[in-house]
């Protein structure tokens, strides 16, 4: 069973979400609160395995609620929902540890199977959210905000590595990369676990934020 704690400073969506989800047999939301500190206080009596996180609460906002979160409870997942209008916020919030991020416009089926694909290791990205995140993040690159990583590991990494961190850098699935490399998803995730090791990174999404500051995501032609 998924535990499910939901984040929303409006009453209507927290109940709307868990008259949906829990209609799933395998889900259960746990909790609804109406801003961060609410879900640092949940967290600390009933950990959930999940939250559904609010990007823009009163007295402590989706961003800084995720930093606190995945330091104090770093098992926990967190999907951000969204409406996209804050671009900064975007880019922290991935960068401290949320494991993507859904449009509040999206179908139930997709919010169901994001939950299940971040509940198995897996992170998201509403399709019409990725092209501007991988443009926020070239933006982004500019700054002294950046993603520390293992500098030998990153001179270790095979050009399969390269040649997948630059296609995560830009948006694609496991199954595209593979469908564009010829190689089968398999290999493609040996590949990418290889890699997040190698530079010491905990996922995909900071995997994408590395391949764009360093300007790996903006390479064309890797050669073999």
């Amino acid at each position: 069973m998924i535990k499910i704690l939901i984040a929303d400073d409006q009453e209507l969506i927290r109940e709307s979400l868990k008259i949906v989800l829990d209609m799933n047999s395998d889900m259960e939301v746990v909790g609804l609160v109406e801003n961060g500190k609410k879900v640092l206080e949940f967290a600390k009596k009933n950990p959930p395995d999940i939250i559904l996180m609010d990007i823009r609460m009163p007295e402590l906002d989706g961003v800084l609620c995720t930093k606190k979160v995945k330091e104090n409870f770093p098992d926990v997942k967190i999907i951000i929902l969204t409406t996209f209008d804050d671009d900064d916020y975007i880019f922290h919030a991935l960068k401290y540890g949320a494991s993507g991020y859904l449009l509040k416009g999206c179908s139930v089926h997709e919010l169901t199977g994001s939950i299940k694909t971040v509940m198995s290791g897996g992170s998201i990205l509403n399709k019409d959210v990725t092209t501007k995140v991988v443009k926020l993040f070239s933006q982004m690159a500019q700054t002294n905000i950046t993603m520390e990583v293992d500098n030998e590991g990153a001179k270790d990494l095979t050009q399969t590595e390269k040649k997948i961190s630059h296609l995560v850098g830009n948006g694609l699935s496991n199954k595209e990369i593979a469908e564009k490399l010829f190689l089968s998803e398999g290999t493609v995730r040996n590949a990418l676990s290889s890699a997040l090791s190698k530079l010491n990174l905990r996922d995909r999404t900071q995997l994408a934020i590395w391949a764009v500051q360093t300007g790996l995501a903006l390479e064309l032609g890797l050669t073999e």
